[in-house]
């Protein structure tokens, strides 16, 4: 009889010892989440200051207020544009006049192989194709 009763107490012993490392686990776990929940929200509060900040510097009136100061800029006016007989001469041609145009016949190659009968989303198919 005495072996059972130093069994069942060595039992209640391991039992309290287990439950007692599982109560300090969800302690520790708990106290983890809280520091994560505190982090996240100073994380937030960093991000809405962030954000009021960027407000505040993107103003549109302070950003006039800096292209006036900062900037030699004056207004457009009429005068200040040029005729077209100053503009620069059209660049050279890569081809001969009368010949295709290479980027153009490699579009219509590209066209004439592709199947005319697929159906892209943007056309919708028609009764007969189906």
């Amino acid at each position: 009889m005495r072996f059972i009763h130093l069994l069942v107490i060595g039992a209640l012993i391991f039992a309290a010892a287990y439950v007692y490392r599982i109560k300090m686990d969800s302690t520790a776990r708990t106290e983890k989440v809280l520091r994560l929940h505190a982090e996240i929200r100073e994380q937030r509060d960093a991000i809405a200051q962030l954000r009021s900040e960027w407000a505040k510097l993107d103003a549109p009136l302070r950003l006039q207020g800096l292209s006036e100061r900062h900037l030699p800029l004056k207004p457009v006016n009429g005068t200040q544009y040029d005729s077209l007989k100053n503009l620069p001469a059209r660049p050279p041609r890569m081809f001969r006049p009368g010949e295709p145009d290479p980027i153009g016949s490699m579009i219509n190659t590209i066209e004439a192989a592709s199947d005319p009968d697929s159906v892209t989303g943007s056309v919708p198919q028609t009764e007969d194709k189906q």
